[in-house]
């Protein structure tokens, strides 16, 4: 009899600490291929000679690929239960979570993802957890840092794990406000004892008098900065962003900047010498006008002996329809990065 209790016990933690991978009314009945994946946000890892990528979707959007060319669309999200801290902690938020992040760190894969409504900084970031991406039981592990409307000049959205060359963790993130955020982790993905967020990118410096207006936001201003990804390649510690307006179709003007420095901590300077968190930025990729409008909020991979970036892009083919792009990574004599 004993032994069934605790059966029974063990069986009930499991449920209440995991949220399970089952289909959902929100994704397709059935799993389906395509080559010109539409996604918002995308991120990607590898493993047992499959690539993953997540996007932002109801309870985050999966895809899987053997060769980064013909994607397999599956028909449930990541997480079909969403933690009660995340509704608590953030009102009017439902199930459409932005922009996950994942990576692999001390035998275990890592999630983090977004938990806000549009336009406001009463926000937070959540954290998974999971053995295997092949046969994932993501398991909840709380919050990693949260903003809220009038206490914090910030929003806890666009999370990107790094991990520097001390292999100690480190979270950047940020979208408007005062720009980009980066405060270093524990040993459990957390925020580490005593650290607080610090701003090491932004759109603008503060003698700038003029930018244009928000056409997406009352509420958020014009530091038209977010979707921050830092990627280490050589002697440097690369940081892309994107600048401006995301989520408008064809009429989005998002692009990306980049900047580089030494230490993860920054700071962070761009080929003019200039610093992002004064509003300096090395133009990297814009729309074309011929097959994008726009494109960003992207991510940077090594896959063998290849370096690719990845991001979204509004098909002006597909009347704004937000994609998938990818892009091989050629590094010039100097160290900087292009397409």
């Amino acid at each position: 009899m004993q032994m069934r209790h605790s059966l029974l016990l063990a069986v009930v933690l499991l449920v209440s600490t995991t949220l399970y991978s089952q289909p959902s009314r929100h994704y397709p009945r059935e799993a389906f291929q395509t080559e010109t994946p539409m996604v918002h946000d995308p991120v990607m890892a590898y493993a047992d000679s499959t690539y993953y990528l997540f996007a932002t979707g109801m309870g985050i959007q999966q895809m899987t690929s053997k060769d980064r060319k013909t994607w397999t669309v599956l028909p449930q999200p990541v997480m079909t239960v969403i933690p009660q801290w995340a509704h608590d902690s953030v009102p009017g938020f439902t199930h459409h979570v932005w922009a996950p992040d994942v990576i692999r760190w001390h035998g275990r894969w890592w999630m983090a993802y977004s938990c806000s409504t549009f336009g406001k900084n009463g926000s937070a970031i959540g954290l998974l957890s999971s053995r295997s991406l092949s046969f994932p039981v993501w398991n909840d592990e709380g919050c990693i840092v949260t903003s809220r409307e009038k206490r914090d000049n910030w929003n806890a959205i666009d999370p990107n794990f790094v991990i520097d060359d001390n292999d100690q963790p480190w979270l950047v993130w940020g979208s408007f406000w005062d720009g980009i955020q980066l405060a270093r982790l524990d040993s459990t993905m957390h925020l580490a004892p005593g650290e607080k967020p610090r701003t090491i990118a932004r759109r603008y410096d503060s003698s700038f008098k003029d930018p244009a207006p928000n056409p997406t936001s009352q509420y958020a201003g014009t530091n038209a900065i977010e979707a921050p990804f830092i990627f280490h390649h050589g002697d440097y510690y690369y940081l892309f962003v994107s600048w401006d307006y995301c989520c408008r179709g064809a009429k989005s003007n998002y692009r990306v900047a980049v900047g580089r420095s030494k230490h993860v901590s920054g700071p962070y300077l761009d080929r003019q010498g200039r610093d992002m968190s004064q509003g300096g930025g090395t133009l990297f990729l814009e729309g074309d006008k011929k097959d994008y409008e726009a494109a960003g909020h992207c991510a940077a991979y090594t896959f063998g002996n290849e370096d690719i970036f990845i991001c979204h892009g509004y098909s002006l083919s597909m009347e704004g329809a937000s994609v998938f792009i990818q892009r091989p990574i050629r590094w010039t004599s100097d160290g900087w990065p292009e397409l």
